[in-house]
C-alpha cells in the first residue's frame, strides 16, 4: 500500500494504473485502516480528486468511494477533508462521476456523525435539493441513497428533518415516488423509504398531508397493484413495503385524514398485493395487514366494503400464514365486530367460527387472547354466534383456557356469555390504529 502511495505521489507515468491498484487494494478492510495512517494518504488523494485530469479525478473518486464502504468510524473520519469537494462536484460533472459522489457520501453519513455534523453546515440539504431535479434516473437513485442514510440517523428528527422539510425536497420525493415505475423502481424505492423514514418521526406528517400525500400514496398503490397481475418488474415489492409503511403511519395519527380515502378500490389493491406476493414475499402480507387494520379501525366505511366486496373469505385465508398475520386479521376482525350488530351478523353468516375453532386451538396466547376478544364482540353484538359456538363444541375450547393466567379471565368471561348469551360484557375491547414498523 506504501509502495502504491508513493507512486501515485511522484506522479510517475503508471500513476492511473497505481491508482487503480490501489482502488483494489483498498476493498479490504485492514488495508483502508492502513492506508488512512499513513501520512498524506487522504491529502494526495484529495488533491489527484480535484484536479483537472477527468480520468485521474474517476480513479481518485473510485478510490474514495471504496474508503467510504468501511464500517470503521475512523476511516470515516478520516475522509472528512473531501466532504466539501464531493458536495461541489455534484453539480456540472458526468453522470457517473456524480452518481460516485452521492454514493460516497451516503456511505459516509452512514458510519460518521461527525461527518454529518460537518455535511450539514456546508449546505448538503440544499445541494441535494438542487440535484433533485436531474433527468438522470442514475443520479436521482444515488440522491435518494444519501438522503435516506440521512434521514435515519439518531439526529434526523431535531436536526435533519426540519431542514429538509424547509426544501423543495418533499414534494419533489412525493412526486417521483408516485411517478412509480416512470422515473424508474431504484430512484422510487429509495424516495419512499425516504418518505417513510420522514412518516416516522410523527413531526412532519402534517406538513406531507398539505402536499397530498394520503390520496397520491393510494392512486400509487391503485397503479402497482393494476400492474401486477400483467407483468410486475422484479424489485415492485421494495416499492410496494414502504408505500404501505406510510399509508399506515399516516392513518395511525389523530387528524381524521382517514375521510379523505373512501375509496374502496384500495381494498381491492391490498388483496391483489396480497395474492401476488403470499408465496414469494410473505412479508408484505403483514405491511397490508397493518394497513387494512388502520383502515378499519375507525371508519365504517371500510369495513361495509370488505363485507360488500365479498373480501371476507379472503382474509379468512390469512389465518395460518404466521403469528403476527394471525393477531392482525384477527384485530381487523375485531374492528369490523365493533361496528355493532349488523356486521357481526355479516360476519356470523360467513364461516369464520368454524375457522376460530382451531385458532383457540394454537399454544400463541396473543393469537388466542386477540381470537377471545372477537368472540366477545360477536356474542355481545349478535348472540346467536354463542348459540352456533356451543352446538359447535366451542365452549370445550374456552375451558381449556381457564388454567391459563393471561387468558383465564376473558375465557371464564366467554363461558358466561355463551351459557346466558344475553348478559352484560365481562370485559372491554382493545384495538386501536397501528403504527406500522419504523
Amino acid at each position: 500500500v506504501l509502495e502504491l502511495l508513493r507512486a501515485v505521489q511522484r506522479g510517475s507515468e503508471d500513476r492511473k494504473r497505481s491508482l487503480s491498484r490501489l482502488r483494489w487494494a483498498l476493498q479490504n478492510k485492514e488495508t483502508q485502516q492502513k492506508f488512512v495512517r499513513l501520512d498524506g494518504s487522504i491529502r494526495t488523494l484529495i488533491g489527484i480528486f480535484t484536479s483537472s485530469l477527468a480520468d485521474m479525478q474517476m480513479e481518485a473518486a473510485r478510490c474514495l468511494h471504496e474508503l467510504s464502504h468501511s464500517s470503521d468510524p475512523a476511516v470515516a473520519e478520516a475522509c472528512l477533508p473531501v466532504t466539501s469537494y464531493l458536495l461541489t462536484y455534484l453539480s456540472g460533472h458526468s453522470v457517473e462521476f456524480m452518481e460516485l459522489c452521492l454514493y460516497t457520501l451516503g456511505n459516509l453519513v452512514v458510519e460518521s456523525e461527525a461527518v454529518r455534523k460537518q455535511l450539514l453546515p456546508q449546505g448538503i440539504i440544499p445541494v441535494l435539493a438542487s440535484c433533485i431535479q436531474s433527468p438522470h434516473e442514475a443520479v436521482l437513485e444515488g440522491l435518494g441513497y444519501v438522503l435516506s442514510q440521512l434521514l435515519q440517523a439518531k439526529e434526523a428528527p431535531t436536526e435533519i428533518i426540519p431542514l429538509v422539510l424547509d426544501s423543495v425536497l418533499p414534494q419533489h420525493m412525493l412526486r417521483l415516488v408516485c411517478s412509480g415505475l416512470k422515473a424508474g423502481i431504484g430512484a422510487a424505492v429509495e424516495f419512499a423509504w425516504c418518505l417513510h423514514y420522514i412518516v416516522c418521526s410523527h413531526t412532519a406528517n402534517a406538513a406531507l398531508l398539505s402536499l397530498g400525500a394520503l390520496p397520491a400514496l393510494t392512486s400509487l398503490l391503485l397503479d402497482l397493484a393494476s400492474e401486477i397481475p400483467q407483468d410486475a418488474p422484479e424489485g415492485l415489492e421494495l416499492l410496494v413495503c414502504p408505500v404501505l409503511r406510510c399509508l399506515s403511519n399516516l392513518l395511525a395519527e389523530e387528524t381524521g385524514c382517514e375521510v379523505q380515502i373512501q375509496d374502496e378500490r384500495l381494498l381491492i389493491a391490498l388483496f391483489l398485493i396480497l395474492q401476488c406476493f403470499l408465496q414469494q414475499h410473505p412479508f408484505i402480507v403483514q405491511e397490508c395487514l397493518w394497513l387494512l387494520n388502520n383502515l378499519t379501525a375507525d371508519e365504517p366505511f371500510f369495513c361495509s366494503a370488505l363485507l360488500s366486496l365479498d373480501l371476507l373469505p379472503a382474509l379468512l385465508q390469512l389465518l395460518p400464514c404466521s403469528q403476527m398475520a394471525s393477531v392482525l386479521v384477527l384485530t381487523v376482525l375485531c374492528n369490523i365486530a365493533e361496528k355493532g350488530p349488523a356486521y357481526c351478523q355479516q360476519l356470523h353468516r360467513q364461516p369464520a367460527l368454524p375457522l376460530l375453532l382451531p385458532t383457540l386451538a394454537l399454544p400463541d396466547p396473543e393469537v388466542v387472547g386477540q381470537c377471545l376478544e372477537l368472540l366477545h364482540l360477536l356474542f355481545l353484538h349478535w348472540p346467536e354466534a354463542a348459540a352456533d359456538f356451543v352446538t359447535q363444541g366451542g365452549h370445550r375450547a374456552l375451558e381449556q383456557h381457564q388454567s391459563t393466567p393471561e387468558l383465564q379471565e376473558r375465557a371464564r368471561a366467554l363461558l358466561d356469555m355463551v351459557r346466558q348469551p344475553l348478559g352484560a360484557s365481562a370485559f372491554s375491547p382493545c384495538h386501536t390504529t397501528l403504527s406500522a414498523f419504523s
